[in-house]
């Protein structure tokens, strides 16, 4: 399969909500997204919500890009494409995947860079 079918004509939105990416020990259930390894706890949560959570760290200011399409496992290359288009303009993401679809979190700052590059890629944005 090739990434530019999934890409081209696909549908990107841009959250309205600012998200901060938190180091803790727990989950917390207004989370968008907790991922946990043996060593930390990653929660993803509303920045208006990060008060709520008990975090070692935080990054403040990211804005969820979500790519509204169904992607299959077997997709080679997806999010390889979107990161390099982003990295030429110094965009640095953060990724989320779900069963089948995929979120890139950028930083507010950069979210226009980053809807022009994806626009350029062919995608149809949102927000």
């Amino acid at each position: 399969m090739d990434p530019a079918e999934f890409i081209e004509g696909g549908t990107v939105s841009v959250s309205d909500e600012t998200y901060a990416v938190c180091r803790t020990d727990g989950d917390h259930p207004d989370a968008f997204a907790t991922v946990r390894e043996a060593n930390e706890t990653t929660v993803v949560i509303e920045e208006e919500r990060v008060d709520a959570v008990e975090a070692d760290a935080v990054e403040h200011g990211w804005k969820r890009l979500t790519f509204e399409m169904e992607l299959p496992f077997e997709l080679v290359g997806f999010l390889a494409a979107v990161a390099t288009v982003l990295a030429e303009v110094d965009v640095s993401v953060f990724v989320v995947s779900s069963y089948a679809t995929d979120h890139v979190f950028v930083k507010r700052d950069d979210r226009a860079d980053a809807v022009r590059k994806l626009e350029a890629l062919g995608c149809e944005v949102d927000g």
